[in-house]
């Protein structure tokens, strides 16, 4: 209760004093005063309560001063603590090795490390707290030493960067002056605040370009030493018909030397130079080989003779040119010497206007022009020979030493380049698949072996093979099985249905491809595979089925050339199979074979499935391999031992024989390349080793798929492993050593020899 002579405003001493004062006046007026009665005595005994009551207020607010006094010494405490802790944040983010910027909920910049925007050195020192974000990227679009992409302006670039700066989480890589590359990582917190991480990823970059550029580089050289092989000249241009390519055969017939040859040069050019040397033939001109080259629209492709070093109507050498345009709107001229035959002609036209008597020696003359011919035609079947071993034997090599690879603990870098590289080779494998198919298919020479082919089976390999890149685009593939038999080469409609599947897949972005039968009459059924893709313009259904020809020239040289459908029709020409298209833009392509039906086949022993056939870690298998090609040889030891397996190699028969004599050991298991050189075939050294050790498991690798070698194969009872071969096969015929199964005779152990 206030006191009205007491002011509470006043401090505790001014209070105590006023007190005191009363309480001496009161008393005072006691001691002095005669008047006894309670009056006066209350008073005193009011002072007295007076004096208690301040005592009280006292002992409260220095209670309350103790508080305070407490309070602030917490506050203070608290404050160096905040001061201490941020500051060794901003420590912190100073080591980090990366450039950081904190911005919070108002898009103001609260704190960055000064690697933040050090590779900008014109806007770094303005990049400070208190900098709002949209001020921040107008720095940076703005700055000198932002590498902005071909036609973009800075004001793009910024509309860009805040389109990306809506989203929680995003992670884009930036280039500046010098080939700088660097990785700006945002990420949104849990208040709203915005973090960013700058990362220098340019050894990265250019590590992963240098890696890109070996890739091509050993393309390059495949393609090189294609090109080199064949007798014709190549020159290659791009779509801005600048020279990319030739061969050597190209300088040689057109007599152009060696240094005038270069990349980069342009096709107009190059004809100016050969304005005085050449004589073009009836219906072309210089004037009109200059446009079919630049003209804008598709080329059609074109065929004219010329002549070099003579008139048009005499001497020199006769040239055949023939121009077609690439998928990339690049174009190939090549060009045959056909003097032989023009001069045999020449002579053949002479003779019918002399007289009779010299018919005879004229007759000679074109016979021998012919007997050119045929050779001609001879060399390139043996090219084509050649080339399915000798460019397939490095391919697998190099397949097998990345197979080997993948057991291996590998880092996530060292995994992607494993994974291109094993990409890469795929796609150069199914490239030099497809020519040489379409190169046997037009040498007419091609023998196939009909008989009754389980399209069961193979529709469930397919299946199989052609899963994993359905899986990767998201669509379904849908085998219809079946256990029909039909009348066929197993090889070449196996063919055909994985062209046709490929090429549905490829084409189709959404939905699925179906393959199934459907019956065509009693004794004919028609294998369609049907798919959603976009479909194909009913202008493009017999063009589709040329070389080199691909829709809307999309796909890359990696999934393929545009050979597909060539060699479908030519299979299937040679197969008599009737093949049929039915499309509708915007709702997908059917393609259909018709076949014929056969006697059903008996029935086949079950596999083994492929999860139970582990040919890893068999360290109780000995292997027997016979391979000349000694890069292919160390590559299938490296991944043999890798798997567990003891491996004798031996480069030829001769020395296999020597071998197993000298240490007495038997193979479980032997892989023999039929080509060895001199000497004994492969075959020949199976039939050799089956009657003096009895039947061993055995695989002939090899590259050729003639039907001779088939014939000869399945007459002896000798499995193939083609080449460039295919690790999973092979790991299931080394688990299959020792099991029950097709590839033994009998259960036996490895005997050695007395």
């Amino acid at each position: 209760m206030d006191h009205p002579l007491i002011n509470p405003a006043d401090p505790i001493e001014r209070q105590r004093e006023k007190l005191l004062t009363i309480v001496e006046a009161l008393m005072r007026r006691v001691e002095q005063g005669t008047d006894q009665s309670g009056a006066a005595y209350a008073q005193f005994e009011r002072a007295a309560m007076l004096e208690d009551q301040v005592r009280a207020r006292t002992r409260d607010l220095e209670r309350a001063l103790d508080l305070l006094n407490q309070s602030n010494a917490r506050l203070a405490d608290a404050n160096r603590a905040t001061e201490a802790a941020r500051q060794n944040l901003a420590n912190a983010i100073e080591t980090v090795q990366e450039g950081f910027a904190l911005f919070g909920p108002d898009e103001v910049l609260v704190m960055c490390n000064a690697r933040f925007g050090k590779q900008m050195s014109d806007i770094s020192a303005r990049l400070v707290p208190g900098l709002r974000f949209a001020d921040y990227v107008d720095l940076v679009s703005r700055s000198r030493d932002l590498s902005l992409p071909e036609g973009e302006t800075p004001q793009d670039w910024a509309v860009a960067r805040m389109a990306r700066h809506r989203d929680a989480h995003v992670i884009f890589n930036v280039q500046f002056r010098g080939d700088r590359w660097v990785q700006v990582s945002e990420h949104r917190t849990a208040d709203g605040g915005t973090v960013i991480l700058q990362t220098d990823v340019t050894d990265i970059i250019r590590a992963e370009r240098e890696e890109r550029g070996k890739l091509l580089d050993d393309q390059a050289r495949v393609v090189r030493a294609t090109l080199d092989h064949i007798s014709q000249g190549v020159c290659i241009f791009d779509a801005r018909a600048r020279m990319i390519g030739w061969n050597a055969r190209a300088g040689e017939l057109l007599a152009v030397p060696r240094a005038r040859f270069r990349a980069g040069l342009a096709f107009g050019d190059l004809l100016d130079r050969l304005r005085d040397r050449i004589v073009l033939g009836e219906g072309v001109s210089p004037a009109a080989l200059r446009d079919w080259a630049y003209q804008d629209s598709p080329r059609l492709p074109l065929r004219f003779e010329m002549r070099r070093d003579g008139s048009a109507g005499g001497g020199g050498m006769a040239l055949d040119a023939f121009a077609q345009e690439m998928p990339d709107r690049g174009f190939v001229f090549s060009f045959t010497d056909v003097s032989t035959e023009r001069r045999a002609i020449a002579a053949l036209s002479r003779a019918n206007e002399t007289l009779e008597a010299r018919v005879a020696a004229r007759t000679l003359e074109l016979e021998d022009a012919l007997a050119n011919a045929e050779r001609a035609n001879a060399t390139r079947s043996r090219f084509v020979a050649a080339a399915s071993h000798d460019l397939l034997q490095p391919l697998s090599a190099a397949k097998l030493f990345l197979a080997s690879m993948e057991d291996e603990p590998l880092g996530a870098r060292s995994a992607e380049a494993l994974g291109k590289a094993r990409s890469a080779l795929e796609s150069v494998e199914t490239i030099l698949d497809a020519l040489l198919d379409i190169s046997r298919l037009e040498s007419g020479r091609l023998s196939v072996s009909i008989g009754p082919v389980a399209l069961g089976p193979m529709l469930e390999r397919l299946g199989s093979e052609f899963a994993p890149v359905a899986a990767a685009k998201g669509l379904r593939l849908h085998i219809r099985p079946t256990d029909r038999v039909v009348l066929s080469d197993a090889t070449y409609l196996r063919r055909i249905l994985q062209n046709l599947i490929a090429n549905a897949l490829r084409y189709t972005d959404r939905g699925g491809v179906v393959v199934g039968l459907r019956l065509a009459g009693p004794d004919a059924v028609r294998m369609e595979v049907a798919d959603t893709g976009p479909g194909i313009p009913a202008h493009e259904h017999q063009a589709i089925f040329r070389e080199f020809h691909r829709l809307n020239a999309r796909a890359s040289a990696s999934e393929g050339l545009g050979l597909g459908l060539a060699i479908v029709e030519r299979a299937a020409a040679l197969l008599g199979h009737d093949i049929r298209l039915l499309s509708r833009m915007g709702h997908g392509s059917r393609f259909s074979v018709r076949l014929g039906l056969a006697p059903a086949m008996p029935a086949r022993r079950p596999e083994l499935p492929e999860t139970t056939l582990q040919a890893r870690h068999r360290q109780d298998l000995i292997g027997l391999l016979v391979e000349n090609d000694a890069s292919l040889r160390r590559a299938l030891v490296h991944l043999l031992e890798g798997w567990g397996v003891s491996m004798l190699e031996t480069a030829g028969a001769d020395e296999a024989t020597a071998l197993l004599d000298e240490i007495g050991i038997q193979p479980d298991f032997m892989l023999i390349d039929n080509q060895l050189g001199n000497g004994p075939t492969g075959l020949e050294l199976i039939a050799t080793l089956s009657a003096r050790y009895g039947p061993i498991p055995v695989r002939l690798i090899t590259a050729e798929r003639s039907a001779a070698l088939h014939a000869q194969t399945a007459a002896q009872g000798v499995a193939i492993l083609y080449k460039p071969i295919d690790t999973r096969t092979l790991e299931r015929f080394i688990a299959s050593v020792g099991q029950p199964g097709p590839d033994l005779s009998i259960g036996r152990k490895r005997r050695h020899r007395a």
